[in-house]
């Protein structure tokens, strides 16, 4: 028999991913190690607790989910709140809601029922009719809708989450825009949604309570002496620096926030999140956190959240899913599907953008299938 490892699983990425691996492996009497270069478990979820209010230090962070088993998994560990996302949009002074409804057409044109505002979106799209197969997003997005809604709450920020001109932006990144002909504020259609009571935190704590977990720890800084300790390794970093950059970086866009309490201010937005549309300011959002959980403290935290260029030390955020990205990650794929000790998994390691729900169900599935 060979030697016993001290761990059945090391699980790298102490994010949502890596604790319901963890979660259900230490469920199933598995013993795992979790580690995470962060100070802190939780990934991008982590909340920073500052006298009851919960900031998300890494961006707003709304779970919502259409599969009830995945809704009843996590109620099972953390009760939820009731919040419902209805983020609104700013330019030039006015506020629109969104996501694109009877509300946003009433504010826009003075519409007062669905036909009206049908009538009023083809006259708008009529315009662009000439365009055939947009070449570009600014194309792509015009045909889609129209002038008004395009220059006011779709150009500005647009180009500043991506960091160039729309129309050096591929069409396909917005292949529909979603038109809601009901006053409906709730941006999301799917039937489960709110927030953690207390904080994501509570929901990380539940899943890691019966694992080992080691923060401050850099698998890649440190792999010589953390490969042999455990008989799998599941990797939710970066895909390209596990394997050294050996076929070349990939992109991504990364965000920087600044976060500020204002103790004189109860209220200071009235909503948990307001998008900026304008170009010529340079954050996209600006995040009010009490809104989240109903806070009723004496003061507020905001943040503002700008997009920015990445570079190695800063957080990879969104990957730039081009067709160059996309073949520079199938190569690394290719490298990961040959190693018979080592699973892939998570957003970075997918390279690809995922809610919260789809995470779950993919931790689930590496579970079920990869162990």
């Amino acid at each position: 028999m060979g030697n016993r490892k001290q761990y059945d699983y090391l699980i790298v990425g102490a994010g949502l991913f890596g604790s319901v691996f963890a979660y259900e492996a230490s469920q199933a009497g598995k013993h795992c190690l979790v580690i995470d270069k962060r100070q802190n478990t939780g990934g991008n979820i982590f909340c920073e607790n500052v006298d009851g209010i919960h900031v998300h230090k890494y961006g707003a962070h709304i779970f919502h989910t259409d599969k009830k088993e995945i809704w009843q998994y996590v109620n099972r560990l953390i009760e939820f709140n009731r919040y419902t996302n209805s983020p609104l949009a700013y330019f030039e002074g006015n506020l629109y809601n969104l996501p694109f409804n009877m509300n946003t057409f009433y504010q826009l044109w003075g519409v007062r029922n669905p036909e009206e505002a049908k009538a009023k979106i083809e006259e708008q799209r009529s315009e662009y009719a000439y365009i055939g197969n947009p070449c570009n997003l600014e194309e792509q997005a015009l045909k889609l809708c129209g002038k008004d809604i395009y220059y006011r709450l779709i150009k500005g920020y647009t180009e500043k989450q991506w960091g160039r001109p729309a129309t050096e932006l591929p069409a396909f990144i917005i292949k529909r825009i979603p038109f809601r002909f009901t006053f409906d504020n709730n941006y999301f259609n799917d039937p489960y949604q709110g927030i953690p009571i207390g904080g994501y935190n509570k929901l990380i704590d539940s899943l890691l309570k019966k694992v080992e977990v080691r923060t401050g720890v850099d698998y890649v800084e440190h792999r010589s002496e953390l490969y042999d300790i455990a008989d799998r390794i599941v990797y939710t970093g970066c895909i390209d620096e596990y394997f050294d950059y050996c076929f070349g970086h990939l992109e991504y866009r990364s965000l920087h926030f600044e976060h500020k309490r204002i103790n004189n201010i109860e209220n200071y937005q009235g909503n948990a999140v307001v998008n900026y549309c304008e170009r010529e300011i340079p954050y996209t959002r600006l995040i009010e956190h009490k809104h989240f959980e109903y806070g009723t403290q004496p003061f507020t935290v905001i943040t503002y959240e700008y997009p920015t260029s990445f570079e190695l030390g800063k957080e990879p955020y969104y990957p730039i899913n081009d067709s160059k990205n996309n073949s520079l990650f199938r190569k690394y794929q290719m490298l990961a599907m040959r190693q018979d000790k080592v699973l892939f998994g998570g957003r970075l390691a997918q390279y690809m953008y995922a809610d919260m729900d789809d995470t779950i169900v993919a931790a689930l599935e590496l579970w079920k299938n990869g162990r």
